[in-house]
């Protein structure tokens, strides 16, 4: 019958076979092998989000990729990489926009109960709500 676990005396005669330098270089590949995945789902990224690529380009881009990964990583990137910064920098300044007028809107609050029913009372004084759209609003508001 085969033996599943490794038993104590086997496993501490592997960790003593398995060096400071194999552990270096394993570090090393693993850390490589994440950035190369980084890199490739960054460039697969920028053809999808890239305006200026008709959706034949990003297929043919695409297939490029798959089929040969290194090859059309390196290719897209020396092609398009001055093009990938300006789209990714104009993310960044979209998503700051959005952030400050979020904050804006924030920080300007929300108006109290009574300028919410003076303001329904102003709508409903010019012709804009009924008398029972304003009750059903001015209860909304109240609750």
């Amino acid at each position: 019958m085969r033996r599943m676990w490794f038993d104590a005396k086997e496993s501490v005669m592997l960790l003593a076979e398995f060096g400071t330098g194999q552990v270096f270089w394993s570090m090393l590949w693993f850390t490589l092998f994440f950035f190369w995945i980084w890199t490739v789902i960054v460039v697969f990224s920028d053809v999808f989000r890239s305006d200026d690529l008709s959706g034949w380009g990003k297929a043919l881009w695409s297939l490029f990729i798959i089929f040969l990964p290194f090859l059309g990583v390196f290719v897209y990137l020396i092609a398009r990489g001055n093009s990938m910064q300006e789209r990714s920098m104009q993310v960044a300044r979209d998503r700051e926009q959005q952030f400050r007028s979020y904050v804006q809107q924030t920080a300007a609050g929300t108006p109290s109960a009574a300028e919410e029913i003076a303001r329904l009372a102003a709508l409903r004084d010019q012709g804009v709500l009924t008398e029972t759209e304003f009750e059903q609003a001015k209860a909304r508001t109240l609750a």
